[in-house]
């Protein structure tokens, strides 16, 4: 149902099944999947391509132009999965030449007022709360959880299964399954809740742990528990998940975690 106080260009794209509130504006370049409900006051601009059972609730702002001065009108995208939520005041703004697109995967949250800068590619089943800051170029893997108020530098990369305790800033690289906290962010120890939520078993758990105590707890030298981790960790699919993540870093890593108390 399009209610008759909102309005859409005469080129976009609706499928059966949307819902569109009223005092919503949408431009020509966008396409909208089947069963997608938008709210009140919500923006859609060129370029948004958004999928199936979607909620965007009032004040979102989807696809505007990069705020970045060497765009220069290309026509870019927002890519959004299917089962998305996006809460209100949400602004997700679309790519730049360097990858054309900012995207979010399937199954995503994102709650109000988070920022989407461009060209940030953010994988399925993540949630972000509220009033997160993201920069551009940020990629955030599948199952990341980002708490409330968390600051991301451009260019930053987010582990698959990691959690960020809110409040902090981020401008190093989080590997997968470890939780973040402090300032500066800094490692507090494997994503154990979560994963166990999500199937792992208590093995694997432990495996993850060995590694990391190898990385964080008793090196302070990435390449040294680098060659540790492959010297006396069994290969498997997580200790390869994180040696992939942690040898293609660009921009380093966040530390272990020292106590003020400890002169070591």
């Amino acid at each position: 149902m399009i209610q008759p106080l909102a309005y859409i260009h005469l080129s976009a794209k609706i499928a059966e099944n949307v819902t569109i509130d009223p005092f919503t504006t949408i431009y020509g370049d966008v396409e909208i999947g089947k069963g997608t409900w938008i709210g009140p006051h919500v923006t859609i601009m060129d370029g948004a391509r958004i999928g199936e059972n979607c909620k965007i609730f009032p004040g979102a702002v989807i696809s505007a132009v990069p705020q970045d001065l060497k765009y220069k009108g290309e026509p870019t995208q927002v890519i959004i999965g299917d089962n998305c939520v996006i809460r209100e005041c949400v602004t997700i703004n679309k790519g730049t030449t360097h990858s054309m697109m900012t995207k979010i995967g399937n199954n995503c949250l994102i709650m109000a007022y988070a920022h989407f800068g461009h060209d940030t590619i953010m994988g399925d089943n993540c949630i972000v709360a509220n009033s997160v800051n993201l920069g551009g170029h940020v990629l955030i893997d599948d199952f990341a959880i980002i708490g409330g108020g968390v600051n991301v530098q451009q260019f930053t990369r987010i582990g698959a299964h990691s959690y960020i305790s809110g409040g902090i800033s981020i401008n190093k690289d989080i590997p997968p399954f470890v939780k973040a906290a402090r300032m500066p962010a800094s490692y507090h120890g494997v994503n154990s809740v979560g994963l166990k939520r999500r199937g792992f078993s208590q093995d694997s758990i432990n495996h993850i742990f060995d590694i990391y105590r190898i990385l964080f707890v008793r090196n302070s030298n990435i390449s040294k528990g680098i060659d540790m981790i492959e010297a006396q960790i069994e290969p498997s699919q997580e200790r390869d998940m994180i040696l992939q993540f942690v040898t293609s870093s660009n921009i380093g890593l966040i530390k272990g975690f020292k106590s003020i108390y400890d002169k070591n």
